[in-house]
Order: structure tokens, then sequence, then C-alpha cells
């Protein structure tokens, strides 16, 4: 059975398009990541009451790219350690209550975990002005520049996650997992490929990728951003532009940095971040231990069967 809308699965298995990355853009990521490394800690960390027996719970705050305040929940078992260790990445403005609930679960499975509130998404704030105008949500805040787009803070800000978990005296710095759908997932491979400390990945259905054909055929959903902000400025110059940014964060072009064993999940129907856009970040991934799942019958949505592959890989990788 064909897929409905892009290509066939056979041919979404080797779909591995040309990158379109910027020569400089090691050196892009290199000195960020070298601006981000002399922001000052700023770290509160404050127990909180959570309804259940065996864990703890924490609210943390740090400052994050710029000085953007950066809000986190972070759980962990009660006893002592060394814990695995697990960073949470949430969809593009999905973050009920930040997550708690969900940081809670990963908890009582055993892990130390933190669950990030993206920069500006309903939790954490937000320190990089937009320098021209945008359209509305986050996709277009500053794509007339990578120094200014709004991803860079968000990607900065998802690595310092990873290293402020990596410095607790009760975790085990050599096994600290990342995980997340969507926007998560797309910060998921991000990260994978801007910081050697997380040793297994897991990204569902990440978003992020492949923006030129994103752009051109997702049929819902925020890339429809981008295309929005185009249609407000006609100017060929600007569109050149927004897709030079884009190429700093795509992680099509990152895929190839990262080493880590990394799981990805896609589905065949997923119309917002469509299948070979997926495909084309997964079949560029590095030299490290790889595998995606694929699922048929479900677009971009919570897929239960891929769930227990996800404690699974996490579980062989990080726990036994």
């Amino acid at each position: 059975m064909l897929q409905p809308y892009d290509m066939p699965l056979e041919q979404l298995r080797q779909y591995r398009p040309a990158l379109d990355a910027e020569p400089d853009l090691r050196a892009f990521w290199d000195e960020s990541l070298r601006q981000m490394s002399e922001e000052p800690w700023d770290e509160v960390l404050e127990r909180v009451p959570y309804p259940a027996h065996g864990i703890v719970m924490e609210r943390l705050s740090f400052r994050g790219f710029r000085g953007a305040a950066i809000h986190a929940w972070y759980a962990r078992p009660e006893g002592g350690g060394p814990l695995p260790g697990l960073v949470l990445y949430h969809g593009y403005n999905w973050n009920y209550e930040g997550g708690i609930h969900e940081v809670a679960n990963w908890a009582l499975h055993g892990y130390a975990v933190l669950g990030l509130s993206v920069r500006g998404q309903q939790g954490s704030g937000a320190s990089v002005p937009s320098p021209h105008g945008h359209v509305a949500g986050w996709m277009t805040q500053g794509i007339l520049d990578p120094a200014s787009y709004y991803y860079r803070g968000a990607y900065l800000d998802a690595v310092r996650a990873v290293e402020w978990l990596s410095r607790r005296a009760e975790v085990d710095s050599a096994r600290i997992g990342i995980t997340g759908g969507s926007q998560g997932g797309g910060l998921t491979l991000a990260v994978a490929a801007l910081t050697s400390i997380p040793t297994a990945v897991v990204a569902e259905y990440p978003y992020l990728s492949h923006f030129r054909r994103a752009v051109d055929i997702a049929p819902a959903g925020p890339y429809g951003e981008i295309t929005e902000f185009l249609r407000q400025n006609g100017d060929p110059q600007v569109e050149e532009q927004v897709f030079r940014t884009l190429s700093y964060f795509d992680v099509m072009n990152l895929a190839p940095w990262i080493r880590q064993s990394t799981l990805v999940s896609v589905g065949l129907i997923d119309q917002l971040t469509p299948p070979s856009t997926i495909f084309a970040a997964f079949n560029h991934i590095g030299a490290g231990e790889k595998q995606i799942e694929v699922y048929r019958y479900f677009g971009h949505e919570y897929i239960p069967r891929f769930q227990t592959e996800k404690l699974a890989w996490l579980k062989t990788r990080l726990q036994d």
C-alpha cells in the first residue's frame, strides 16, 4: 500500500538528499556553544510536593542562552545513586503543566529525569528579540539571521539541560539518554549532534528536518508558518536568506555529527512532519548504531507500540 502523499516506503529507506549546510556550520555551532559556556548558571532547585511514593520532585530554574530564564522539572527515585539520567524535550507548544506527570512517570521507571520547558513555550522565558517582524508562532522569529534565529537559543538551552544533569552527584554521567517527540524529537537529534554527553537517543517523529522539502509538501502544522512568512515577504532575496538561516538548524545537516545509539520513529501518514523529512535526517546519521521503527497506519501522534520499543531501547543501554 502506497504512502498517501509522500514517497513509497522502499524509496523512503533510500532517501538521502544532498545536505545544504553552509561551509561555516561547524564554526557557527562551536562559537555558539562557547558563548553558552560563558553564561553563569544562576540555578535554583526547589523541592515541590508530588502525589507519588518513591520519587523526589523538584523545580529547576537556570540561565539559558543570553540570559533567558529556563525552567524544568527534575524528578528522581528516592535514595542514592548513581542513577541513569534522562532529559525530556516536549513538542511544539505542547507543554501542559511543564510535563510534570511525564517526568514523574520516567522517574518511577528508575531514571533521574529532567523535563525541559523550551524557551517561550509555556514555562520558560525567551530573551533573544526578533529584529524583524514574524508571523504567529516560533518558526520565523529572527529567521533572517542565524545569530538571531529562535532555535539557536532553544538548541543551546537543550544542550545546557544535558550538561546540568551530567553534573549531578546522584547521576551516572556515562549513562544519560535524551528523548522527545516532534519538536522534542528534533531537539533530541540536535543535542545528540552538539554534545557527546548522551549515550542513548530516542527521537519520535522528529521535527525541524529537511526544511526545504517540509515547506513544500507538509499539508499541515507549523512548517506553514514559514510559508506564511514568505507570502508576506515576496522578495526572492528574503526567501534565499530564510532557507540559508534554516540550514544551520536543519537536523538533517547536523545528523552526520551524531555518533550515539539512536532510535527514531516515523508514522507514514504524518502530515506535520512528512516521512521523507524524517528519513532524510535518519539516513544521514553518522557511524553510530541506529534504528528506525515505521508505523504505516499512524500519523503525528502517540504510537502505543513504540512506547514499549522506547522503554526497551533505553533500558538496555542505560539500565542493564
